[in-house]
């Protein structure tokens, strides 16, 4: 038998873009982590994951939410930073307090690496994610941090403090996101409007044609997506414009798990 530990060559592989998604999970599997690691494995990068709550949610709506122990996630991610480089950096539920200052002791260590957040304020069949007091911490602490906001339009007057959504888009990027994109299907018409507004003062918009039905976990699909695209070193306008296409494809085949909303048909989606 050949002895293996003798062998001059090694067995190697190239690398894979990484993206560190940190949220809520979801058991359902439609939405936060689950759609997290579904998307960015479906597009070519390897998902990391830190959970910030535990949540008690089905297809319609959330009723309960557990924050996990802050402690932990930090030793999850010290574990994680200490042998694998990250390449992007996803958030989307945080849900506490402690787990926002967790997340800003994390980013600390990941200084010049994009953090993409998709600020989830309720989960999408309803029910709050964080507090007034919460969403305020978030703007002031976490938002200077981002390079790449994408609230829905209910999401961004909420943190922009103005009904008036291109104040609040105003707003938003004088706190220090360098990108917003704002996602308009909270909007009313047959046409959804995606619009991309840049500290950079580049802009560009986006129209899809509303599809029937409602759908949980779009946003985490939509925001995963970009991650993942800009961790394979994509330009934020293309990893923006091929995101919504897997994201919309996604949606398009939609299936049924339960009751309430849609589940978006993420797997075998690449592009």
């Amino acid at each position: 038998m050949q002895d293996m530990s003798q062998q001059s060559e090694e067995i190697t592989a190239a690398r894979r873009a990484t993206v560190l998604a940190i949220g809520g999970h979801d058991a359902g599997g439609g939405a936060g982590i689950s759609a997290d690691i579904e998307t960015i494995s479906a597009l070519g990068s390897h998902p990391l994951t830190l959970i910030t709550a535990l949540t008690v949610q089905d297809t319609s709506s959330m009723s309960a939410l557990e924050p996990v122990d802050p402690s932990i996630m930090l030793r999850q991610f010290d574990a994680i930073h200490a042998d694998i480089t990250i390449d992007v950096v996803k958030i989307g539920m945080l849900g506490s307090f402690d787990a926002l200052a967790a997340v800003m002791t994390m980013l600390d260590q990941l200084e010049g690496v994009p953090v993409v957040f998709d600020p989830v304020l309720a989960a999408g069949g309803g029910g709050e994610a964080g507090s007034k007091a919460l969403q305020e911490a978030i703007v002031s602490a976490l938002l200077p941090r981002c390079f790449l906001l994408t609230p829905n339009t209910i999401e961004a007057r909420r943190l922009g403090g103005s009904d008036d959504l291109l104040r609040a888009a105003d707003n938003l990027l004088a706190t220090g996101v360098n990108n917003l994109l704002l996602t308009g299907s909270h909007e009313d018409g047959d046409e959804i409007v995606h619009s991309w507004h840049s500290n950079d003062a580049e802009s560009e918009s986006w129209q899809w044609q509303r599809l029937p039905g409602e759908y949980h976990g779009s946003g985490c699909t939509l925001a995963s997506a970009i991650a993942a695209f800009i961790a394979r070193g994509m330009p934020l306008k293309m990893a923006l414009g091929l995101a919504q296409a897997f994201a919309y494809d996604a949606l398009q085949r939609g299936y049924r798990i339960g009751s309430g909303q849609l589940i978006p048909g993420r797997a075998g989606g690449a592009q």
